[in-house]
């Protein structure tokens, strides 16, 4: 009798398990409800805080747009005040090494610039073809022809 109760038992277990019970009291279908269940809660949640973070993303949007401004303001500030005080190179008279310590300007550019002396006009550089207009747009405010 005890063999044929721990047989009985161990069929209802393999049955059980076959049928996709998890001994839990739950079903492929419980599973399948929790898990709808879960999706819609979730959904719900992200459609309520959805106004919200759209308009989080705006405020930030809009702080980095100021906090960019600024930044181009300081940034010419201190372009400005790196300037003040100098005196502009004149391409005419400069000495090689003075033209050398130009942005983007190589030594053999500020020979180029000595031998195709003299200039008219700071942009004569270019028109001459002694440097590009990239090079030209990188010194043209700190050079002068006269």
């Amino acid at each position: 009798m005890k063999r044929f109760r721990t047989i009985s038992v161990l069929v209802f277990v393999c049955f059980g398990a076959l049928n996709g019970c998890d001994f839990n009291g739950s079903s492929d279908a419980d599973k399948r409800a929790r898990e709808e269940k879960t999706r819609d809660e979730v959904a719900r949640a992200t459609e309520r805080a959805k106004p919200v973070l759209e308009d989080a993303g705006r405020k930030i949007g809009k702080a980095a747009a100021e906090a960019a401004d600024e930044a181009q303001a300081a940034a010419e500030g201190v372009r400005q005040g790196w300037e003040n005080g100098r005196h502009p190179v004149n391409v005419n008279t400069a000495s090689e090494s003075e033209l050398s310590g130009l942005p983007g300007i190589s030594v053999r550019d500020a020979r180029k610039i000595v031998a195709g002396r003299p200039y008219e006009d700071k942009h004569d550089l270019v028109v001459k073809g002694v440097i590009t207009e990239t090079a030209y747009q990188k010194i043209r405010d700190r050079i002068s022809s006269k």
